[in-house]
């Protein structure tokens, strides 16, 4: 758990930005989100500036670690897909980006990847060992893994082929509105198949089921027929911003570790010569 007891999250999607301090012992919103749309050439400068809006509406998170999650692959703060945003992203230092744009340190993570941290720390997955396996149903799937806790970031099994079609193209509730299918439809000949590929793959020991249309859940997820375990995210729509604002305050934490450990009498003279497994050892 995070020695920090707030921290903030914005959350970028391909149709709104929205942002809220977190209690970070709870898991819940300080205040009311603030949600902006996402304009619709949404170029790096363009969303980088809707960030720094919502950083700067909520006062109280002023000083606090800045989380934000993004719907693409991000390694080390860099951009390497952007299916629903411009392509310009593609490249970017997302994270040089935003700490410009609100003038402070930012944490940039997927977007699925957050949610997934927010649903273990305090949601449906909190307290699961093993494998936990997250997908949010959008307009896209985007999916995250989770072993006994630890991440494993930038997971992209929304676009397994399967059957000779990119999987989220058939499976994402985007494919449902699209088609027109009912829930019934959706669960039974879409949802079922493309979580039965998941499971052979992966053998998570749960599932847990996030996006918009998580809060319909009883409607379709009672029809997907696997024998994995596979439940209702409990955040819903919020998990994202509670997700980013965890990870930030991980981040700061580590930060705050290592810098005290740098202050001890030992480490200056350590410095050059410690192994990595000596550091771990020396801030167990």
């Amino acid at each position: 758990m995070s020695q920090l007891t707030t921290g903030l999250g914005i959350d970028i999607g391909g149709s709104g930005i929205k942002g809220a301090p977190v209690d970070l012992a709870a898991g819940e919103f300080l205040q009311e989100r603030l949600k902006i749309l996402t304009p619709e050439h949404a170029t790096p400068a363009a969303v980088a500036e809707i960030v720094a809006r919502i950083a700067e509406h909520f006062p109280v998170a002023e000083g606090t670690p800045l989380g934000v999650t993004f719907p693409g692959v991000v390694q080390n703060g860099i951009v390497h897909t952007a299916a629903n945003l411009h392509g310009h992203w593609v490249g970017t230092d997302a994270r040089a980006l935003f700490a410009r744009a609100t003038g402070r340190k930012v944490r940039v993570l997927n977007d699925a990847d957050a949610a997934a941290l927010a649903e273990a720390r305090y949601g449906a997955a909190k307290g699961v060992r093993g494998v936990v396996l997250m997908t949010t149903l959008g307009t896209g799937i985007g999916t995250a893994l989770v072993v006994d806790g630890r991440l494993v970031p930038n997971t992209e099994f929304g676009h397994l082929e399967i059957d000779g079609h990119d999987a989220e193209t058939r499976a994402s509730s985007g494919a449902k509105e699209r088609e027109d299918l009912s829930y019934h439809t959706w669960a039974t000949e879409r949802l079922h198949r493309y979580y039965r590929v998941l499971e052979d793959l992966v053998w998570p020991d749960l599932i847990v089921v996030g996006g918009g249309v998580s809060r319909k859940a009883d409607k379709f997820l009672p029809h997907v027929d696997i024998r994995t375990p596979i439940v209702a995210a409990s955040l819903r729509n919020s998990a994202g911003i509670v997700g980013a604002a965890l990870a930030a305050a991980q981040d700061a934490d580590q930060d705050a570790a290592l810098d005290a450990a740098q202050d001890t009498d030992a480490g200056p003279a350590r410095e050059a010569t410690a192994t990595p497994a000596e550091i771990v050892d020396d801030l167990a």
